[in-house]
This record gives structure tokens, sequence and C-alpha cells, in this order.
């Protein structure tokens, strides 16, 4: 017999994942040019020119040592040059022993929860939220706490994640720039939090932590400011991916940063690599630890991402849908035409349009639309969004 857990995991559909293998067929079908894919996050922009040279000079290294194992928290150099852009930008006193290297966001954020947790914890997220968090909170049998965010401006409901703080409370996790909504949580609204979170912790002689999951953080608009959570509350732990920033999604490559200011940070770090070592996920790809040691301060292209959500919004404004102004990562959270995000996503199916209903982020009217596209794809795409329009206009 199998695991009944992993077995309802394993074939469980993720709608993100079924959209997007539905493209790939459909443009197999009827032409890539015909079809409109918004499902994935994917990074329509390649990788910067300074990767592409790293990797070339560590190509001249000894295959053995290149390619061979480091150390399971991941290799000193890498270490110490994350923790130094850390001090450089923000201000804080990070050494190569906060910083423990990973396979991407993902295994950062399971990694984390489960060095925390004790089952029967729990772990509020902030809808609308990526859905991996639930699976990753459950799968450590812990209980996922959904706090709607505000749908005005879509900051986070301190008053609403003040209620269903517990004694059981074990963390809150964090997405800033988000996925789905492209919201930037602002200082005071994390330093509201943090407040909460201090009187909380006070009231039930307990550590919550806060953890921030940041594949975005270098991916905002308008001079936008990402606050650096570290820095507002002590306990905080830091998962971060270079997939986004610098265009490496099928590298799998990141860290998890324990803040140097948290008490007993050490054990907490220890329980780090305890986790990692339970799960497998330890010695994180050695070539692109290499890549990032090299790269740790390679600035993100922002600007094609700027230029095409210029031209969504302004083309669906035009059509007159609505929506919310994105001021960081590549999505669109736009308002659907119908109660039922789910049929209104299925209907702009048969006009070739592939958006995400946010059922699959945990709440409901909305559908996500990512523009980690060509600009070409947005630009072909508009005949179909105004034929959507026009079909529910009757």
């Amino acid at each position: 017999m199998v695991n009944e857990k992993m077995y309802d995991l394993g074939s469980e559909p993720s709608a993100i994942r079924e959209l997007f293998a539905y493209g790939l067929a459909r443009k197999a079908e009827i032409g890539a040019d015909k079809v409109f894919d918004f499902s994935l996050g994917n990074p329509s922009i390649p990788a910067p020119d300074a990767v592409k040279q790293a990797i070339v000079e560590l190509l001249d290294e000894p295959p053995i040592s290149l390619h061979g194992y480091t150390p399971a928290q991941g290799t000193p150099g890498v270490r110490s040059a994350i923790a130094d852009s850390i001090n450089r930008r923000f201000g804080m006193k990070a050494t190569s022993s906060n910083i423990y290297m990973t396979a991407g966001a993902a295994a950062s954020l399971a990694i984390s929860i489960n060095a925390v947790a004790d089952a029967g914890d729990e772990f509020i997220v902030v809808a609308p939220y990526f859905p991996e968090y639930r699976i990753w909170i459950e799968a450590a049998d812990c209980t996922c706490v959904e706090v709607m965010a505000r749908e005005l401006d879509f900051q986070l409901d301190l008053a609403a994640i003040e209620a269903v703080v517990t004694p059981k409370t074990k963390g809150v996790i964090v997405n800033s720039p988000n996925n789905p909504v492209g919201s930037v949580y602002s200082e005071e609204n994390l330093r509201g939090l943090a407040d909460v979170l201090r009187v909380k912790q006070e009231e039930f002689g307990s550590v919550i932590y806060l953890i921030c999951d940041e594949p975005y953080r270098e991916i905002v608009y308008e001079g936008v400011n990402v606050p650096y959570v570290p820095a507002l509350y002590d306990n905080t732990i830091v998962c971060y991916s270079y997939s986004k920033s610098l265009s490496l999604p099928g590298e799998r490559i990141g860290y998890i940063y324990v803040s140097e200011r948290m008490p007993e940070w050490n054990r907490a770090y220890a329980a780090i690599c305890g986790a990692g070592r339970a799960l497998g996920f330890v010695c994180a790809p050695s070539l692109f630890q290499g890549v990032i040691e090299k790269c740790v301060d390679v600035p993100t292209d922002v600007a094609a991402y700027a230029e095409n959500r210029e031209l969504l919004c302004q083309g669906l404004a035009g059509l007159g849908y609505e929506y919310v102004e994105p001021q960081g990562a590549f999505y669109l959270w736009v308002k659907a035409l119908e109660p039922d995000e789910q049929a209104f996503a299925a209907r702009a199916k048969e006009h070739e349009l592939l958006l995400v209903p946010s059922t699959s982020f945990g709440c409901t009217g909305y559908v996500r639309i990512g523009y980690c596209v060509s600009k070409e794809t947005i630009a072909n795409s508009m005949p179909a969004f105004k034929a959507l329009m026009e079909e529910y206009r009757g």
C-alpha cells in the first residue's frame, strides 16, 4: 500500500499545471500564435549575460570539484557572498552561518515550515496566496489558516490576522511582491503586523515566525520599495529564489536566511539544516551555487516586464476590464465578468485565452493573467479579450 496522503497529492490536479499542459497541446493543434497562454509564471526574458559568462568560467574548473557534492548547507563562498549582499543592501549583520542554500523557494519554504513546526501547529497564510503553501503546511501535519487580504488594496488585514492568532500559531507566511496579485506590502503595513505578532508572543509566551517568500523581490515598478522584513521583526526567516530575478526557474537555486536578530537563531538554523536533511534537500545544485557566487548582485531586467504590464493594463482597461494595478511581480489580478470565476475562465478558454481562476489561490471572483510572455502574445490576445467582453455584454 502507498501513503494515502501522498497518493492524494499526486493524483490531485493542479489547475495551473493542467492549464499549461493544455496550452502546449493546443498550440500543437492550431499553432502557437493562436493560443494566448497566461497560465504559468515562467520568465519570458533570458538570463543576464553575466550568468552565461559565469557558467563559461566555471566550466574551466576541474570537473570533479565543479560537479561534486558541496557541504549540505552550501559552499562557504556562495553563502558569504549572499550574506555580504544582504548586509550591503539592507543593513543587516548576516554571516555565512545564517545562509542555507536550497533548490529554489519551494524547497526553502518546505524546509522552513518543517524546521519550526510541531504536529498540530497552525500557520497563517494571506489569501490570495500561492496554493502550495497549504500543501507544505499540511504535509508537516499542521493546519493552514486562511485570512483574506484587504480587497480594496490587497494589503494585510491586521485585524483579521490578529483575530486568528492562537497559542498554536507557529508562523505567518507573507509573499511580497505578491503572487498572484502583484501587491507590495507597505512598511507601515508590515510594521503593524510585526507589532501584532510581538504582542501575541508576549501574551502566549510563544515564538511566532514570519516566513517571507521573496522570489519576486527584485521585480517592482515605478520606484516601489519592498521593505526588508528582518529589519522590522526579529523572528524572521527569508526564503529566496533566483528563478525570477535571474530567469533561472529550471535550475532550482535559492537560499534560506535565518535572521541573526532572532533570539537563539543558531538553534533555528540547526533546525533548518535538520529539516533539509530529513526532507532530502541537501547540497543545492553545485554549478549554480558557483554561478550565484559570481552573480549575487547582478540586476534584474525589469524593463521588459514593465512594458508588458503597461501594454496589458492599457489594453484591458480600454475594453472595460477591472483589475488591481500591480506594483510588482508579473501577474495581473483581473475581476471575472461573472461571480463564478471558474466558469469565466472556461469561457475565456473557448477564445484560446488561458487564465487561472482565483479558486486556485484561495478566493473567488478573479483570474490571474501572467504577463511574463512575449509582447506579441499580449498584443495579439486583445481581439480575443474584446470578443470575450462582448460575449458577456450580450
